[in-house]
């Protein structure tokens, strides 16, 4: 539950760029509200200034404002935070105002805005606002464009929201090590006239990874690109919310990308068009039809369909290894190994061991005692077992009847009857062999040569 706290912070010297608060103006600065839940909060509509059609930030919220003399007035608290990645396990991360990732930002072209940012932080911090075009002075680049906020301190940040689209803000302090605990935030700019771009649901969030190793809580901030977590928005499945929509919504997804690897995002059911970039709108004429957009290191984009194909429908990253959670580097291939002698000497040993992987490395519904602090690597479950993705998953619930609002859960789609695949009961059909290809199994030739091999790392990604 969002809950409402005052940071008041202490002065210094007035810096060019982004301006130390003094004392005497702490007092003035705006309250910070505080969100507790990892629960996806409902679209926050603008209380002041020019109208919009707010978003949705999936498990995340939006940062309410104060308009004080024409101008949108927020604050952020960068803080160390508990986040649950999914039921089972909690990170220790740093984010803002309670929560990995900060809350959404949402103003209106030309607005022009002050960002208050308080630092909790054990060492300097800063925000970049990415993508936005503002005054050199106020890009949060410690030492480039302003002096890191020392811990204690607050710094103001203020500008014109220029031009309306998808945006992001992140520090450029200490990033490898503040942007793997997990500080980033998504924000939007939303056109003057409300009804342009206008859809009836829009969903953000951003794509983040940890490593953590089981039985830890706080990441290895020196990894470079063999993490174990794949979250969106800091949340792994089953942890991540599905994004429910009416049938015939227009929808939009707006995804930025805050990891060290590309992310081709898929749609199952639909198909969408790629509507905007982290560099503005893409004109109609212009967009092209996708079932996956790859979205690049420090890239976003925003994909829109007419969600008119009712069903629960993945939308996940189709890095096979960003679908697993608490992924390890180092397990060799198993396929076609009899462990059967190894697993009972093992089990002498540690009760309740499971030889894995013998014919294959599904384990949605193998279930095993877990390190602490520590989540399977898949373990979500649908209404025909289990489901067979984490990490970087979720599901597009798609529902005929739906208020305009309504955002709650509804559970699992029913089915039409003979709409769902089924097992072949009848015989089967002889089966048929391509020209030329039908002596070299029955000679008794090998039909692969099985080479024993290590594990490659797969840092590439």
């Amino acid at each position: 539950m969002t809950s409402r706290r005052n940071f008041l912070a202490g002065g210094g010297l007035a810096l060019s760029g982004a301006a130390l608060v003094t004392k005497a103006g702490a007092a003035a600065v705006p309250e910070a509200p505080q969100q507790g839940s990892s629960a996806t909060a409902g679209p926050l509509a603008p209380p002041n200034g020019r109208p919009y059609n707010p978003v949705v930030t999936l498990n995340g919220w939006t940062l309410p404002w104060r308009m004080k003399d024409g101008v949108k007035e927020f604050h952020l608290v960068a803080e160390p935070v508990v986040r649950e990645i999914a039921p089972g396990m909690k990170a220790n991360l740093w984010g803002y105002n309670g929560q990995s990732p900060g809350p959404t930002i949402e103003v209106v072209e030309g607005d022009r805005v002050r960002i208050f940012v308080t630092n909790k932080l054990p060492e300097n911090t800063s925000i970049h606002w990415h993508g936005q075009i503002l005054p050199n002075g106020m890009d949060g680049v410690a030492g480039l464009t302003q002096p890191g906020i020392a811990p204690g301190k607050t710094y103001v940040y203020e500008f014109t929201a220029r031009y309306a689209g998808t945006f992001m803000y992140h520090p450029h302090g200490d990033e490898m090590t503040q942007m793997a605990m997990g500080m980033m935030g998504f924000w939007v700019t939303h056109p003057k006239d409300p009804r342009q771009h206008a859809v009836d649901r829009d969903f953000v969030f951003l794509l983040n990874a940890y490593d953590i190793d089981p039985g830890n809580y706080t990441p290895n901030v020196n990894t470079m690109l063999d993490f174990n977590l794949w979250t969106i928005n800091s949340r792994a499945f089953p942890g991540i919310d599905p994004m429910v929509v009416r049938k015939d919504d227009r929808v939009r997804i707006r995804l930025g990308n805050l990891t060290m690897t590309n992310h081709p995002f898929h749609i199952h059911g639909h198909r969408f068009e790629v509507a905007g970039t982290d560099g503005g709108w893409i004109p109609r004429a212009a967009r092209w039809p996708e079932v996956t957009v790859d979205i690049g290191v420090g890239q976003m984009r925003a994909i829109e369909f007419v969600a008119d194909n009712p069903g629960d429908w993945a939308f996940h990253c189709h890095k096979t290894h960003h679908t697993m959670n608490a992924m390890g580097h180092q397990v060799r291939t198993m396929i076609g190994v009899d462990q059967k002698g190894l697993a009972q000497k093992i089990n002498d040993l540690v009760p309740g061991y499971m030889a894995m992987g013998d014919k294959g490395g599904s384990m949605g519904s193998m279930r095993m005692a877990l390190p602490e602090n520590t989540l399977p690597m898949m373990d979500g479950r649908g209404p025909f077992g289990p489901i067979e993705m984490g990490g970087m998953f979720t599901m597009i619930k798609v529902r005929e009847g739906l208020a305009r609002g309504d955002y709650r859960d509804p559970g699992w789609y029913r089915h039409p009857e003979g709409t769902v695949a089924r097992e072949w009961t009848a015989a089967a059909p002889d089966t048929v062999r391509a020209p030329g290809q039908a002596g070299a199994s029955e000679a008794g030739a090998p039909a692969a040569t099985v080479r024993r091999g290590g594990h490659g790392e797969h840092g590439g990604h």
